[in-house]
């Protein structure tokens, strides 16, 4: 084997590796109970897996090839910087529309900060 053969084998795993992430990625989305855990691990794992595979992709053709691929090199920066943004609105658009939290995710800190106080809660506060 050559140092060429090698890295190629090197992009293939990176490739495989960003698969694996993709299938978990797939898994996290059937298994968490709400839409906004299933964003978080979406986003987080899905872009991973993109980035892995387009990374692997762009070693297998620079050195197959000796060829820099500029469109890969866009697309690698543009997943990382637009999917992150992406999720963070479309939680943030679910959250003021009203969908509700899963139970048992915790205490809503800023249910209160964006749409007031309700009648609940300051009664409870004034010990009424």
């Amino acid at each position: 084997m050559n140092v060429s053969q090698i890295i190629e084998w090197i992009s293939v795993i990176i490739i495989f590796i960003g698969s694996i992430i993709s299938v978990i990625s797939a898994y996290g989305m059937l298994r968490f109970p709400d839409v906004y855990t299933r964003a978080h691990a979406v986003a987080k794992s899905a872009t991973l897996a993109v980035l892995s595979c387009l990374i692997g992709a762009f070693i297998y053709i620079w050195v197959k090839d000796n060829y820099v691929s500029i469109r890969l090199i866009l697309g690698i920066l543009f997943v990382f910087i637009t999917s992150p943004v992406s999720t963070h609105l479309v939680i943030r658009a679910a959250y003021r529309s009203g969908v509700p939290l899963a139970e048992g995710s915790g205490e809503d800190e800023l249910k209160p900060i964006l749409f007031g106080e309700d009648k609940s809660t300051k009664n409870v506060q004034k010990g009424e």
